[in-house]
């Protein structure tokens, strides 16, 4: 260890690391004194010694048994072993010796053999035992999980002593509470390299002399660097007049579309939706909030000002820049201005969660410690940052200026702009403004002339750190019994103690409400910056300044994540729900097949069809049985009706087409073709109508026989949807009006046909028919029709 310290490696470049084995014998003796002129150097060069060796037992078995190994080496080998401490391996041995025994017992237990060495090792692997030094660890493969102990000299005494512990059965290393490592004069560890390399000729640690061409060239450089800043300070200046003039604040009013609501609406709704809350709060009415508008495909906040002239100065230009130079991610963001001829329109960012003050009003949103803490964080943040830059001062700091963006980051907004403001407020009566709650009170005396300074946004800050807290608007109990100017009178004439917003029993008492006393305290001197504000928020809520901003995020949203998901979920089923209610109407209104065609936002083209079968229905003696009804009984009526037609209809390949009265139109072989088929499914149908017709009871006429009138006919049509706002699916063609002079023309309790029907029932052979005879047919002359009788069965 002295060569150690003469070549210079004891100064915290390096550590020595012992391994001692072997512990209570004469065998690496650690010890540095000597009682010679070289201690002194010695001492030091000890200090960057780090013994590693056995750890020693602590229990009371250990402390026993090395006792028992002392008087047993006095008795029978007249060993006297001192303050010497007994080797720990002298216990390995033993416990060696006890877990074989219990291995051989198992075995012969098991029936095993004692002679087996491969199989009484393999009994031991991946094991614990308990021996006398404590629990005793084997790996899988067979080798112990040995516990060290880490020493290193304590500088007070010059002893080494136990820093640390790695526990082998917990593969853990632990430091002893209250006890650390000592580093040469508090560096700390050594790096992976000195400074000035192992053989220290690392370049950093080289002294040499420039040559003559080498200078010469280092002023050269200097020259050229200097002319580098000067050509980049007069850019600058031409940049900056160049943004002065540019006009990019300006806005066109027909850049600017409307929407609909205003913002008001829009963040309460998104804000109680996204939180999983309701969309009412407590009070509706008391607020202003900012209106909306599209600019350039993006929704923006717009804030109409009473000034019916603005003249774009030196001064209002540079205002402008500073105002577009912010990068701040808690303030919002300038867009530009619309200069009408009577007013001003200010267009900034939009955050669609609302104000601050929206969240703390509405109730049914739940805003834990955490989330608070971080609303702090992001403010306190804003305004450091709003202090330290050109705009210096708020001057309007409250809770309806800070809003929430889309990642619940809250931003301050309504700053800046002093000579536009200056003149926005003119017109503003302040002894009754509620916004004056929020003002210091040394302002507060000077109204109506409105000053600004540090300590009043510091003051405001206390306020609305009291309604976030609370969740009470400010005075809110005074302003139940008196109105703002009593309140704002009580607040000038400074009381004592000063007059303050009452905190309620009910509020959580932590140390945030000693700092928002200290924040509206009466003495502007006393109250803490900005700065001092962020560093103790972030010590309360244990936010650290090089917090990772994507993770502070992330936990904000988990807060609401769940009730995020159950909305998603309960709106999802009810989008679901609602989906399938509408295409089932849809189905009922249209053929699937065109009412897919029309949801996939395809046209449907009118088609034709060569051969269908149409049939035609009404009541007979309907307009007699509705003289003699109620309306509301012809309704029912009718929808008992046509409700047992519907059900009819189920069992066979047809389409409604529609109902008009007690007529009831359906068509077979479209908009699906099915062969002949569509005639004999017609038939059935007709057939089955016919005899539920007989069996049918009307309600309010129970004794009344009810009588239907049937036609059929085959034949080519056209089909198509006509139709926008209620599209239909219509058809068109010779065969329609025919298939309904066949009803027409038929009789009661009869289904009439046409020949061409009859001709292609006939192909089946097992329908019973009778010829009517020749009958004369409005628009069709004279036509050869029968009657359709019913089916005979055939067994398969």
């Amino acid at each position: 260890m002295l060569t150690f310290y003469d070549l210079g490696m004891a100064f915290g470049d390096y550590a020595v690391i012992f391994i001692r084995l072997f512990v209570g014998d004469d065998v690496g003796n650690m010890s540095w004194m000597r009682n010679d002129a070289k201690d002194a150097k010695a001492r030091i060069a000890y200090d960057s010694v780090l013994l590693v060796q056995p750890r020693r037992p602590e229990s009371s078995e250990f402390l026993q048994f090395e006792q028992d190994v002392k008087n047993r080496s006095l008795q029978d080998y007249n060993f006297v072993y001192g303050d010497i401490e007994v080797n720990i391996f002298i216990t390995a041995f033993y416990d060696s010796f006890l877990i074989y025994a219990q291995i051989l017992n198992e075995t012969l237990t098991s029936g095993g053999s004692i002679r087996d060495g491969f199989n009484l090792t393999r009994r031991i692997w991946g094991r614990t035992f308990q021996g006398i030094g404590g629990t005793i660890a084997i790996d899988t493969n067979g080798d112990r999980d040995t516990d060290f102990s880490l020493l290193d000299m304590d500088t007070s005494t010059g002893e080494f002593e136990v820093v640390g512990n790695y526990f082998g059965e917990l593969q853990q290393f632990k430091f002893v509470d209250g006890i650390s490592i000592y580093w040469y004069q508090g560096k700390g560890p050594p790096v992976n390299e000195p400074r000035c390399g192992f053989t220290g000729d690392a370049p950093e640690c080289q002294t040499f002399e420039l040559p003559a061409v080498t200078i010469a060239g280092i002023a050269f450089a200097c020259v050229i660097v200097v002319l580098t800043i000067i050509a980049a300070l007069v850019y600058r200046k031409m940049k900056l007049e160049s943004d002065l003039h540019s006009l990019w604040w300006k806005i066109k009013s027909t850049d600017l579309l409307a929407t609909t609501t205003g913002s008001r609406i829009i963040s309460r709704l998104s804000l109680a939706q996204s939180l999983g809350g309701d969309s009412k709060s407590k009070d509706d009415g008391a607020q202003m909030f900012t209106t909306t508008a599209f600019y350039k495909g993006n929704t923006v906040a717009t804030k109409k000002l009473k000034i019916k002239q603005f003249h774009a100065d030196r001064v209002s230009l540079m205002e402008l820049k500073q105002m577009r130079d912010i990068a701040c991610p808690n303030l919002t963001r300038l867009v530009g201005l619309v200069v009408e001829p009577s007013h001003l329109v200010l267009v900034t960012e939009y955050c669609p969660r609302g104000s601050l003050q929206d969240i703390l009003e509405n109730e049914s949103i739940q805003l834990d410690m955490d989330f608070k803490n971080a609303l702090l964080t992001d403010l306190v943040q804003g305004m450091t940052y709003l202090h330290g830059s050109p705009i210096e001062v708020h001057g309007n700091l409250n809770s309806s200026n800070c809003v929430i963006d889309g990642r619940f980051v809250l931003k301050i907004t309504d700053f800046g702009l002093t000579r536009i403001r200056r003149l926005e407020h003119k017109s503003v009566d302040f002894q009754n403004s509620r916004a004056q709650l929020w003002v210091a009170p040394e302002h507060v005396r000077n109204l109506p002339n409105k000053t600004v300074s540090h300590s009043g946004d510091v003051y405001s800050f206390g306020i609305m750190l009291f309604e976030i807290l609370t969740r009470h608007e400010p005075y809110e109990d005074e302003l139940e019994h008196a109105n703002i100017s009593d309140v704002l009178s009580k607040i000038q004439v400074g009381l004592n103690p000063p007059f303050r917003p009452m905190i309620p029993q009910t509020t959580e008492k932590n140390e945030l409400i000693k700092v928002m006393k200290d924040c509206w305290n009466e003495d502007p001197k006393l109250r803490p910056s900005f700065q001092s504000l962020t560093r103790t928020i972030r010590k309360l809520s244990g936010i650290s300044a090089g917090h990772n901003i994507l993770d502070s995020l992330l936990k904000r949203m988990e807060q609401y994540a769940n009730n995020l998901e159950d909305l998603v979920e309960e709106r999802t089923r009810a989008f679901l729900d609602e989906k399938r209610k509408s295409e089932e109407l849809l189905y009922e209104v249209l053929p699937r097949s065109v009412a897919d065609q029309l949801k996939n936002g395809h046209n449907v083209a009118p088609e034709a069809f060569e051969t269908v079968t149409i049939y035609f229905s009404d009541i007979v003696g309907f307009t007699n049985l509705s003289a003699s009804s109620l309306p509301m009984q012809v309704v029912d009526f009718l929808n008992d009706l046509y409700t047992c037609f519907d059900s009819i209809l189920e069992s066979y390949d047809v389409y409604k087409v529609e109902t008009i009265g007690d007529a009831y139109m359906v068509v077979s072989g479209l908009p699906v073709r099915n062969g002949t088929e569509h005639v004999r499914q017609i038939a059935r149908m007709s057939l089955s109508i016919l005899e539920n017709v007989v069996k049918f009871k009307i309600r309010h006429k129970p004794d009344a026989i009810l009588r239907a009138r049937i036609g059929i006919h085959s034949g080519s049509v056209c089909a198509g949807v006509v139709g926008r706002k209620m599209p239909r699916y219509c058809l068109f063609g010779d065969t329609v009006n025919t298939a309904s002079r066949m009803e027409s023309n038929g009789e009661a309790m009869k289904i009439h046909m046409s020949e061409d029907t009859k001709g292609m029932l006939d192909a089946f052979g097992n329908f019973l028919i009778e010829t009517r005879g020749e009958i004369t047919v409005k628009g069709k002359g004279a036509m050869t029709t029968y009657w359709l009788l019913g089916e005979e069965i055939r067994e398969v």
